[in-house]
């Protein structure tokens, strides 16, 4: 069956129909990574989004649940060149097909992924939908489509939930976060317990913290303004780490600024350069919003890490606190593990 992907420009590409028989709308973006298709589409950091692989070819080695970032995908739907309908790995419990249907994510095959990308690189993110007929009526909604906060509470944890460890306890503010942050804190054998991200400080002191963890998320961090203060604070008490959004909003509650990306940072070929070291590590990105490097200069922060690239500030920390972050995902499952050691630097902090 056909399908269409129609931009809030008018213009639109045909395909072919995969996934949930469902219409939609949301933001649309790429992804270079050439594996990790699964965790992508369960990666809280995509809510509200239909997600471009730059891939040729994905679902080859199928979905298995136990490698899930989250336990429900909130992506609008995804497009790719061409999806297998047959896998080739024993831990496969269904194919990316069956998947999304049970998602009830819809999804486009055989269109030109290509020209998406160029079109996006070149105008920047923009607003698109996946419909069924060209006649559809949701097209004349996609220029007033928004992501909102009932989609983005979809996201976040909406009650507290402990992982039991024999370490340190880390709280985890969460703002989307993934399952593989908190694996690596589990290897590193600390309790975790994982609250909403909007939590007061008297909630949080209450929880006799060691340590703080601000998650990566969704969306604008400015939207998160209520958690500024609660992080200032937090900062003086206790060793933080921001990841992504956590960086942002470290940043935001310190005196910088951010801004909107013109088509983001999403894949796992990121290269970000240590400003103290001189390493240069590949990284797995994940961000749509960036912190403005000129605006930490009159804070209490200093940029530690840069992506070559561009030259956005990819990591930053306190020059009076305990406290540092990184727009990167230390995590990276799948991806590069050249920056894991941010959690035994987050480890060491605890501990110290």
């Amino acid at each position: 069956m056909k399908r269409y992907l129609v931009f809030e420009d008018g213009t639109y590409f045909e395909g072919t129909a995969f996934g949930s028989d469902t219409e939609t709308i949301g933001e649309l973006v790429f992804t270079t990574g050439m594996s990790g298709y699964q965790e992508a589409i369960t990666d809280q950091s995509y809510n509200g989004q239909i997600i471009n692989f730059c891939a040729p070819m994905i679902g080859n080695y199928g979905v298995a649940k136990k490698f899930n970032e989250s336990k429900k995908p909130t992506i609008k739907g995804v497009l790719a060149r061409e999806i297998t309908d047959v896998t080739g790995n024993y831990q496969s419990e269904m194919t990316i097909d069956e998947f999304l249907k049970q998602e009830n994510v819809p999804g486009i095959r055989r269109i030109d992924t290509r020209a998406i990308t160029l079109k996006i690189r070149k105008a920047g993110s923009l607003k698109a939908a996946i419909v069924d007929d060209l006649d559809s009526g949701l097209i004349d909604q996609i220029s007033t489509w928004k992501l909102d906060d009932s989609q983005l509470q979809k996201s976040i944890t909406p009650t507290p939930a402990e992982f039991a460890g024999s370490g340190k306890h880390v709280v985890v503010l969460d703002f989307g976060y993934k399952e593989s942050i908190i694996s690596e804190l589990k290897k590193r054998c600390l309790k975790v317990t994982i609250v909403p991200g909007n939590t007061s400080l008297e909630a949080i002191k209450n929880l006799k913290p060691d340590g703080i963890l601000l998650s990566n998320g969704p969306g604008d961090p400015t939207r998160h303004t209520d958690i500024l203060p609660t992080i200032v604070e937090l900062e003086k008490l206790y060793p933080v780490f921001g990841i992504c959004m956590g960086h942002q909003l470290l940043c935001l509650a310190n005196g910088a600024k951010t801004f909107k990306m013109k088509f983001g940072h999403r894949g796992f070929n990121h290269p970000v350069k240590d400003l103290e070291t001189g390493r240069i590590y590949f990284t797995s990105q994940n961000h749509g919003y960036a912190v403005d490097a000129e605006s930490v200069e009159d804070t209490d922060l200093k940029v530690t890490q840069v992506e070559l690239n561009d030259q956005t500030v990819e990591g930053v920390e306190h020059t009076k606190y305990n406290a540092f972050s990184v727009q990167f995902h230390p995590d990276a499952k799948p991806g590069p593990h050249d920056a894991d050691f941010l959690f035994n630097r987050f480890w060491n902090a605890i501990n110290k």
